[in-house]
């Protein structure tokens, strides 16, 4: 099996590097690698852009599934805009796939959007019984799995159901009267 690849960590990597160049004191060599990198990544675009068109063009559809579900692959196609689902195509299989997972709340979860700037935008549904750490886990939950599937959306913004919050336990005083303990155990 190959070698698995971050594609994230390696963007925030290639990210600072071009942070870095911006820093050089000589703006020819700056203006160099800058443009090294510019090439090098049309290049990179431009060939996967021909393996898509290709497979595409075979109708091996398998073919552009396996590719377009694998971690590193989908990556790359989601950086050169190659993907062929969308980010809400993507985003609606990540919640099928969490959904599962959540527990008593499953199917709590809709989208209700993409919006121009590329936020997601999400509704919890039902209850949320026990402690408010329930509520976070499924949201923690849900971002990672929209996250993963769409490294492109500037966010996700989660909706959630109003009144779902159990009541808190309010410990007040002990009314007044004769104690319900005894004093002393016989």
């Amino acid at each position: 099996m190959p070698q698995a690849h971050d594609v994230q960590a390696a963007g925030g990597r290639v990210e600072a590097l071009i942070a870095e160049l911006a820093t050089l004191s000589d703006p020819v060599t700056r203006a160099k690698a800058e443009e090294l990198v510019r090439v090098l990544v049309e290049l990179y675009g431009a060939g996967l852009e021909r393996v898509v068109e290709i497979v595409t063009d075979a109708e091996a559809a398998e073919v552009l599934h396996r590719l377009a579900t694998d971690e590193l692959v989908s990556g790359l196609l989601v950086l050169h805009d190659l993907h062929p689902l969308s980010t809400a195509e993507r985003v609606r299989a990540a919640l099928d796939a969490v959904r599962p997972h959540l527990g008593p709340h499953e199917g709590g979860v809709e989208l209700l959007g993409v919006d121009e700037a590329g936020v997601v935008r999400l509704r919890l549904r039902g209850t949320f019984p026990g402690c408010p750490s329930s509520q976070l886990a499924v949201t923690s939950a849900v971002e990672r799995a929209v996250l993963q599937a769409a490294p492109e959306v500037a966010g996700v913004d989660i909706e959630r159901p109003a009144g779902d919050r159990a009541p808190l336990l309010q410990i007040q005083r002990r009314p007044p009267g004769p104690c319900p303990v005894p004093e002393k155990v016989p």
